[in-house]
């Protein structure tokens, strides 16, 4: 052991830890321990502490950076508003006069439906109330809300009857929100059987977009979604030149900027 790995203290190590998740994206416990001079299980175990305490992703191997997305739908409807608006226009736009669109859940999505230009003749399908709601004072826009179990940590519905209910749905475009966006870790959200869900609504439609704001690059949560490559694109904010962006380019993502 070295020195500088010897002499630092449960506390230093982990601020350690949580510098490199910052500055390289990811911590692989193996070449941690041997540069700070630790033993791979202190490393471990100090990632499962962190990641206990909400500040880092436990996968194989090491660790990615959390995303802030994980919170329940009160506290993430303060977080990042600038960032979602921006997605939220951007992917407004995707949904095109006498389309079929499916909007997700979450406060990305309710963004969108609030900046749906007020002429538009589309039909929305959703599981989320809020969403539903919002839309309800669009004019031309065709509400279609699918029922199921409400999952109310981000307020929408789950479940076999939505399952059984999306399956007569045949839309032109996804629009879907999830809570991060890794190059390795994929398309992530925080719940098993949220997931699912939108698993199944992808399938049913012709393209599949992400709704990314800035904060989801380069995190990641427990539950994949989709690989990256099985969505049409992903709308971000995020610079394209930033190397979570640049990591995410290089495994062939094909983010579209937000503007």
């Amino acid at each position: 052991m070295n020195e500088r790995g010897g002499a630092m203290l449960p506390a230093q190590r982990r601020d350690e830890l949580l510098r490199v998740l910052g500055t390289e994206g990811r911590v692989v416990a193996k070449d941690v321990a041997d540069r700070l001079g630790l033993s791979e299980d202190t490393v471990r175990r100090d990632l499962r502490d962190l990641a206990a305490a909400g500040l880092c992703q436990r996968v194989y191997g090491g660790a990615l950076p959390v995303s802030p997305a994980v919170a329940d739908y009160a506290v993430r409807q303060g977080v990042a508003v600038e960032n979602k608006d921006r997605v939220a226009r951007t992917a407004a736009r995707l949904i095109r006069p006498g389309s079929t669109a499916i909007l997700d859940g979450g406060t990305t999505a309710l963004a969108v439906a609030r900046a749906l230009p007020a002429d538009l003749r589309a039909t929305v399908v959703t599981h989320s109330p809020t969403v539903a709601a919002a839309l309800a004072e669009h004019p031309t826009v065709e509400v279609l809300v699918l029922g199921g179990r409400l999952f109310k940590h981000s307020v929408v519905t789950s479940g076999a009857l939505l399952a059984e209910a999306a399956a007569g749905i045949v839309a032109d475009v996804f629009l879907l929100g999830v809570t991060g966006v890794h190059a390795e870790a994929g398309l992530t959200t925080g719940d098993a059987e949220e997931a699912a869900t939108k698993r199944t609504l992808a399938a049913r439609a012709g393209d599949t977009y992400v709704l990314a704001s800035a904060e989801k690059i380069g995190a990641a949560s427990p539950f994949r979604v989709l690989p990256l490559g099985d969505v049409t694109g992903i709308v971000t904010d995020a610079p394209l030149d930033g190397p979570a962006a640049r990591a995410l380019l290089d495994a062939g993502a094909p983010l579209v900027a937000a503007s």
